[in-house]
């Protein structure tokens, strides 16, 4: 059915109907069904598909998530014993020797190669503590070795085999000069080549002449044995023992000479002297020349008397009988005696208003001290000798403390100076007077060093001339008190041959 409005007109309308098709009808409803059916089935289907997209998604991730499990717990399983393997290699990498990994239960490669692995350590760890132990005992000995070589007097030094020095020991600083460190590493041929031809040479054992920078020559008895590629070379200073037994040998020569020269001296002198009382008057129109003969002969006589008399002092030095004495009053003693004696020359002696006495030999340091003080004056004569004024000149003594508390006794003087083989000016017969036997200082040096003290010569300060220092220990001496022996024989006259010249006047009965 269905209704319109007419054109053209307000009320008017069309109606039209017709019989309606049942079988279509129903058809139609049926199609609306089925087509109503299919629409829910569609959406249906469109629910089904996405419960099933849903389902296999959270399949997929649960499939996944065992997949993840699953490869964790097999690289767990692959990866813990490495990564112990790596800490335990990084504990043994810093020091610790004595890790070890537990293998795992499974017969693997992991497994093998931990069992390796623990027998790797297990030997380092052994073979580092045999090291320990060696390197313990190479320590230990070579801590006794440098003891030992820093106790021993001899000097040593070991090189290698481009000769360069390895080790010196202390005795070998001091006579080399310098110091361990400095030594170590340097040629042997820069330091001392007298010791390093000893290595190149066929010799191995001789007596060099060291020559050091800051000090004085030393003569060495040195010796190089092989060790290895290198040597060891141990030398000692014998410069003292030398001078001893040179000293020793003129000592000996002196006793000879004193003993083959003064028995006929005194006859010659007692003849002579004799000759000139007697027969001095008789001789005609010669009596002035036979005077001058005969005092010239005891003159010469006499000078020979004064030479042999100190060849016996110097081969028969007493030993002393140390007391405790004033040394101001023993210095002022030996220049008084100059004093009167040379009153052109100006003396001058200084000393401390207080001063601890001194342990010594008060006749022996005498000696010492006037020969000193002599020797200044002989200087000053020396130095005047071409000129007809009066010797003038001063000789100055003085007393001091030093810091260390040893007395330092200087003796100045503007003399000639000394002569150019200054080191050797204390051996025995060094002499650069005419008419000296060279025996003074010799005897100086061996009573200060019967006194523990020191003996030095130098240049005048203050101009021309000599200052002799003789440094005396108080420390050293004063344990000394009340000891020593008597003089030897032949020293107990305070005059050299006074006493014998009487006794032979009266035997040939002059």
């Amino acid at each position: 059915e269905a209704a319109t409005r007419l054109q053209g007109t307000r009320r008017a309308y069309l109606y039209a109907s017709r019989d309606a098709n049942v079988p279509g009808f129903q058809q139609s409803v049926r199609a609306g069904t089925v087509l109503a059916d299919y629409n829910d089935l569609f959406q249906r289907s469109q629910l089904l598909q996405l419960r099933f997209n849903g389902a296999l998604y959270l399949g997929s991730l649960l499939l996944l998530a065992l997949a993840v499990v699953a490869a964790i717990v097999v690289a767990d399983r692959i990866v813990r014993p490495l990564g112990t393997l790596i800490d335990a290699t990084r504990t043994a990498a810093g020091g610790d020797l004595s890790v070890r990994v537990t293998p795992s239960l499974h017969d693997d490669e992991i497994s093998v190669l931990t069992r390796a692995f623990n027998r790797m350590t297990e030997q380092l760890q052994g073979q580092t503590g045999a090291l320990v132990s060696v390197n313990a005992q190479l320590n230990a000995r070579r801590s006794f070795i440098e003891a030992v070589l820093s106790g021993v007097s001899s000097a040593v030094v070991s090189v290698d085999a481009d000769h360069r020095i390895l080790l010196a020991n202390a005795a070998a600083e001091q006579l080399i000069g310098q110091s361990a460190e400095k030594l170590t590493g340097q040629p042997l041929a820069d330091v001392a080549p007298e010791l390093a031809r000893l290595l190149t040479g066929d010799e191995r054992e001789a007596i060099v002449q060291l020559a050091r920078k800051e000090a004085e020559p030393a003569t060495l008895a040195a010796k190089a044995v092989a060790q290895g590629e290198g040597f060891v070379l141990s030398f000692e200073d014998i410069t003292q023992q030398l001078l001893d037994q040179r000293r020793a040998a003129w000592s000996d020569v002196a006793r000879r000479i004193a003993h083959e020269i003064k028995n006929p001296l005194t006859p010659i002198q007692l003849a002579a002297e004799r000759l000139q009382r007697r027969f001095g008057s008789r001789v005609e129109g010669e009596e002035a020349t036979f005077r001058r003969l005969t005092d010239t002969i005891i003159r010469q006589v006499h000078d020979m008397r004064r030479m042999v008399d100190e060849f016996s002092s110097f081969a028969r030095m007493p030993k002393p009988t140390f007391g405790v004495e004033d040394i101001r009053d023993i210095l002022r003693q030996a220049v008084f005696l100059f004093e009167v004696a040379k009153p052109d020359i100006l003396f001058s002696v200084k000393t401390p208003s207080e001063i601890e006495p001194l342990v010594c030999d008060r006749r022996l340091l005498s000696q010492a001290l006037t020969n000193i003080v002599k020797n200044a004056v002989e200087a000053i004569e020396e130095k005047n000798k071409n000129s007809d004024d009066v010797a003038t000149g001063n000789v100055r003594a003085e007393l001091a403390i030093g810091g260390d508390g040893e007395y330092l006794i200087r003796v100045t003087d503007d003399g000639i100076g000394l002569p150019d083989a200054r080191d050797s000016i204390a051996e025995p017969y060094m002499t650069t007077r005419q008419g000296g036997t060279g025996l003074g200082l010799a005897i100086v040096k061996k009573i200060v060093e019967q006194h523990y003290g020191e003996l030095d010569f130098g240049d005048n300060p203050d101009g021309p001339g000599t200052c002799v220092t003789l440094t005396l220990h108080p420390d050293r001496l004063r344990p000394l008190a009340g000891k020593g022996g008597e003089a030897t024989t032949g020293q107990g006259e305070s005059v050299p041959g006074r006493i014998r010249n009487r006794q032979d006047r009266e035997e040939y009965g002059a």
